[in-house]
């Protein structure tokens, strides 16, 4: 489950983790009240959405930024207001726009929520981020001098520059290794105390909540009113671990209660009630498939054939009438979808069982685009001669890039 940054930091605060103190509104009128809460006139005005590069985005008017009459309105999400007229009136293009960037649809996200921050002054910029790496099973502390700017840039031009330090989940982070963070970041000798402070007080708070991944960038070298220096997080990403959250139903931290629907696609939204695994695309045809690797192979088998694919689905070992039913109304929902590739290989579901699940779909909703079908494995001639006699349009295909090509076919003609 993502989280907003002012979430996020509230968590951060709730474990003694230094952040800049802020406010986060949902309606212009009340951006006035929150900008006298804050102790600096120079304040940042951020769009919170479930996505990356909001700074370098580009806030519209509509939800379809290819949309014609989509009227461009601001650059960039997040704004520095020296004022609190400044605050105001960047609040009020921010809240209600879509903002589009590097890690959203075409559509953008809407903003509905827009955290004033007091300004900081910055010193040094770093990046920080605890995360699980999968290969060693353990969670790892990524540091860079390279802070402020997109992580992975770095990590391709110059990987000589992160530090990564794995963690025994069962000892925690050491001092010996928090001193070897703050000695790769480069943390001033005044400072280190503090810092060492924070690190142990972050990694409490990223095993507690439950999380999967937890990024500062940046993380910053700050001066304090008084001129003390001091580490602080100024920005933040956490994401928790959805088996988790049971966990957080009723506990101190209210995780649960922090989930915001309305910044989830509403087809994987209704995909989870079915317990579908959907994730929404930018394509053309409509997947549905068993087993995620198989569904990553006709995704890529799609693209090479000329047409794109609208959506990963994988309906699982146990697809039935009812799964795929629901397959095909949530992939029918997307008003892009051209064709149809179902793509199934059966092991622990039986192809026939499959079969019928597509026929009592068809009649039952109705299926007004191409459908192409391969079924393999598993009863599969049963499979074949209930399709053939179903008296549905649709098209047999024997193999995974015959499959794709018919498809992409489909595409180009509609």
């Amino acid at each position: 489950m993502k989280l907003h940054e002012y979430q996020a930091k509230e968590l951060l605060r709730l474990y003694n983790v230094n952040t800049a103190e802020g406010v986060a509104i949902h309606k212009v009128e009340d951006v006035a009240g929150a900008y006298k809460k804050l102790s600096s006139d120079i304040v940042a005005v951020k769009a919170q959405i479930h996505a990356g590069g909001r700074g370098k985005g580009t806030l519209y008017d509509r939800e379809d930024s290819k949309n014609p009459e989509a009227k461009e309105i601001l650059k960039g999400g997040v704004k520095i207001a020296k004022n609190e007229k400044e605050a105001l009136e960047y609040s009020e293009k921010i809240l209600g726009a879509y903002l589009c960037t590097i890690q959203t649809l075409a559509t953008g996200k809407k903003v509905s929520t827009v955290y004033l921050e007091a300004g900081a002054n910055i010193k040094s910029e770093f990046y920080l981020s605890i995360l699980l790496d999968r290969k060693l099973k353990k969670p790892v502390f990524v540091v860079s001098q390279e802070g402020g700017v997109n992580i992975e840039d770095v990590a391709a031009t110059s990987p000589e520059k992160i530090t990564k330090i794995p963690l025994e989940p069962s000892l925690g982070l050491q001092d010996w290794q928090a001193r070897e963070i703050i000695f790769a970041l480069g943390i001033p000798k005044e400072t280190r105390k503090q810092a060492l402070e924070f690190l142990k007080n972050l990694w409490t708070c990223y095993m507690k909540v439950d999380a999967s991944l937890l990024e500062i960038n940046p993380l910053a070298l700050t001066e304090n009113k008084t001129g003390k220096l001091e580490i602080t997080a100024l920005d933040c990403k956490m994401e928790i671990d959805d088996n988790a959250l049971f966990r957080h139903d009723h506990r101190y931290d209210n995780i649960v209660k922090m989930r915001d629907k309305n910044e989830e696609d509403p087809l994987e939204l209704k995909a989870s009630e079915y317990n579908l695994n959907y994730i929404r695309l930018d394509g053309n045809v409509g997947c549905m498939v068993n087993g995620a690797g198989l569904a990553m192979g006709t995704m890529d088998i799609i693209k090479i054939a000329g047409a794109e694919p609208a959506n990963f689905l994988d309906v699982g070992g146990g697809a039935n009438v009812e799964t795929v039913s629901n397959g095909f109304r949530i992939i029918l929902e997307d008003k892009n979808v051209k064709a149809i590739y179902v793509n199934i290989f059966g092991g622990i579901v039986q192809c026939d069982r499959v079969a019928h699940g597509i026929v009592e779909a068809a009649k039952d909703i109705g299926i007004n685009v191409p459908l192409i079908v391969r079924l393999q494995g598993t009863n599969a001639r049963e499979a074949g001669e209930i399709l053939a006699n179903s008296g549905i349009s649709l098209k047999v295909a024997k193999t995974l890039e015959e499959g794709a090509e018919m498809a992409a076919n489909a595409v180009s003609a509609s």
